[in-house]
């Protein structure tokens, strides 16, 4: 019996990249800190794995220096970035950039945790599992935070979010409007 590998001729890279370019993705920026330097990168390749234990998963390239880092330290942060950080998921994605000197940030629960993010997660690293030219990381959730911001999704290589998520946002802030006018209390 042959394997799976062997009866069917791979996608071409090129063709492969264009089909996942339409997959929405939510856009994150992972870190770890390795002898009290802070390390991040952009990944998009994020997906919710268990809801008991809480588990994620990254991906991160075989070649990066924080995929090597976070296999020392064994812990890493997912900041899912929101709508408005565009330019935050640019920076992270530029090789040689002063990363975290150009960004707002501040250590909690020991990772780096970027300000204004939709959410925030601290994980312990539970497996890394080979997968082609990444590696797939299995964090199990120790620490997280959800805020009110709209995520950042990446499509068809563009940034943006669902207008859905949109519109919630915007009658979040027109009641927290009202309520500041009228003296009352977001609590």
């Amino acid at each position: 019996m042959q394997g799976v590998w062997e009866e069917h001729v791979p996608l071409n890279n090129l063709a492969f990249r264009d089909l996942m370019a339409g997959v929405c993705a939510p856009v994150t920026v992972v870190t770890t800190t390795r002898e009290e330097t802070p390390y991040g990168s952009t990944v998009s390749a994020f997906a919710s794995l268990s809801l008991d234990p809480p588990m994620i998963s990254v991906a991160l390239d075989r070649s990066s220096r924080l995929l090597a880092f976070i296999l020392q330290t064994k812990r890493f942060g997912v900041n899912v970035l929101a709508k408005s950080q565009q330019d935050m998921a640019r920076l992270f994605a530029t090789r040689g950039a002063d990363r975290f000197g150009q960004s707002t940030w501040a250590s909690e629960h020991g990772m780096p945790r970027l300000a204004g993010v939709a959410s925030w997660l601290v994980c312990d690293l539970a497996h890394a599992v080979e997968g082609g030219d990444h590696m797939l990381l299995l964090g199990v959730v120790t620490n997280a935070e959800k805020t009110a911001a709209a995520p950042l999704v990446y499509s068809e290589r563009i940034f943006g979010t669902h207008s859905v998520l949109l519109e919630r946002e915007t009658e979040r802030q027109r009641k927290a409007k009202r309520l500041t006018l009228l003296g009352g209390d977001m609590q």
